[in-house]
């Protein structure tokens, strides 16, 4: 087993690879001045099992071709198999045509993933579970819901806590993390006038003088957590946290968050934390290296991966 890490997420590479016990190899992932990205290995990596650390997040284009070229290098120098770990999978929202004329840019970028010669794939908590699918390689989709719920059991009072979706399409996810701590569940149901603007408009769901919890799967721009948090405190809650896997965060979005009705924000380190959203006491980090590298091992011992799902 050999970890290559590329330039999007390396504190999450490093601590992968301390969790295994293993070094990174020794490579080159690098632009030129013309921002051509270039890639050199420069250790045999002849007949190993390599996995390619890269989360395609912003700027979303420049480290989805990273991946591609460091896929390339390795399939040309022989590796035996190659994983692509994408902790945050970009273009996952762009899933479906939305209108006509529209591309399905998420299974270009699975096709583009396999072409350059990945074997598997492992990724958390896709926005669209059908993005497996896209695939004709094996993927995995990990869950951070089990580190969610270690961390609200050590920090929440489970009987006075309701587990909050912030839409319709996030029910799922929410009632597996309420199921798993026996606490009630509550919707958002929100209308989007126009792509980027959110607008809530009913809670269903007890919340009056409760600590509620907002779960879903990514926060960008911040407007609907914080349009969800405002809603739930209009309703009587008597505070609001969110654990959320994908901390995009573009823009402003963490001074609108950290400045907002919510107590605390949780986010994995799926995506590298800017300075900026590090230097908010009430934006907090969980690290999901252990989740990553228990999938890795157990995929390079052949092993289930679906028992880090509990």
């Amino acid at each position: 087993m050999k970890l290559l890490a590329c330039n999007s997420n390396k504190s999450l590479s490093q601590k992968i690879a301390q969790y295994l016990g293993v070094e990174l190899v020794n490579a080159d992932v690098k632009c030129f001045a013309d921002h051509e990205i270039f890639v050199e290995v420069k250790e045999n990596v002849r007949g190993e099992d390599i996995f390619v650390i890269q989360s395609t997040s912003y700027p979303a284009n420049d480290h989805i071709m990273e991946l591609l070229i460091s896929i390339d290098a390795l399939r040309r120098a022989s590796a035996k198999r190659i994983t692509a770990v994408i902790p945050y999978f970009g273009y996952a929202r762009q899933d479906r045509k939305v209108a006509p004329r529209t591309p399905i840019s998420a299974k270009l970028v699975a096709n583009l993933i396999t072409s350059a010669g990945a074997d598997r794939v492992l990724t958390v908590d896709l926005h669209a579970g059908q993005i497996q699918g896209f695939f004709d390689i094996p993927v995995d989709n990990l869950y951070a819901s089990p580190v969610f719920v270690r961390h609200i059991k050590e920090n929440f009072n489970i009987e006075n806590l309701v587990i909050v979706s912030p839409d319709v399409g996030g029910l799922v996810r929410a009632r597996a993390i309420a199921n798993k701590i026996n606490a009630e569940l509550a919707i958002v149901d929100k209308r989007r006038p126009v792509a980027g603007v959110s607008e809530v408009m009913n809670i269903i769901g007890e919340v009056e003088g409760r600590n509620c919890i907002i779960v879903d799967d990514m926060v960008d721009s911040g407007g609907t957590l914080c349009n969800a948090g405002d809603a739930l405190i209009q309703k009587g809650a008597s505070s609001v946290s969110a654990y959320i896997t994908h901390g995009v965060l573009s823009g402003k979005a963490s001074s609108k968050i950290a400045n907002s009705q919510l107590k605390n924000l949780v986010i994995t380190n799926s995506i590298e934390a800017s300075i900026e959203t590090l230097s908010y006491k009430n934006i907090k980090i969980i690290d999901i290296s252990s989740l990553l590298g228990e999938a890795i091992k157990n995929i390079t011992l052949e092993k289930s991966v679906s028992t880090l799902f509990d």
